[in-house]
């Protein structure tokens, strides 16, 4: 059974740091753009950041650039995101996603949640000011 199960989520104060992961299992994701979304309550799922295959490629969210940074490890099947600065606004849950086996990563598609085959429930972040 193939799953995306996200850590690292809770509370922290404005200005603060939290780092997520995101763990795969029942099956290899080397080859799948990996991203992050997030989801405020009363809003839609909102892209963050996404990856590509090898981790030389990344794309953010205006909101994300200079504070998030997203990484990857494909010998460990798993997909991080460090924020810093975190503010309020940032407070959602956070959500994995796989994009579509062996499709590369481009500014075009990466923002589109529809495009992502693969979710996890997703960790709370919580941002106290």
């Amino acid at each position: 059974q193939v799953q995306l199960v996200e850590s690292g989520g809770g509370l922290v104060q404005a200005g603060g740091s939290l780092s997520l992961s995101c763990a795969a299992a029942g099956r290899s994701f080397s080859k799948n753009v990996m991203a992050w979304f997030r989801q405020a309550p009363g809003k839609e799922r909102e892209f963050v950041a996404a990856i590509s295959w090898r981790g030389s490629s990344t794309q953010y969210s205006d909101s994300a650039k200079g504070r998030f940074t997203i990484s990857r490890d494909n010998a460990k099947n798993t997909a991080s995101l460090q924020m810093n600065s975190l503010k309020p606004e940032d407070t959602a849950v956070y959500h994995c996603a796989a994009g579509p086996n062996s499709r590369m990563l481009l500014a075009s598609w990466a923002d589109r949640r529809n495009e992502y085959d693969y979710w996890g429930q997703g960790t709370q972040v919580i941002v106290s000011s």
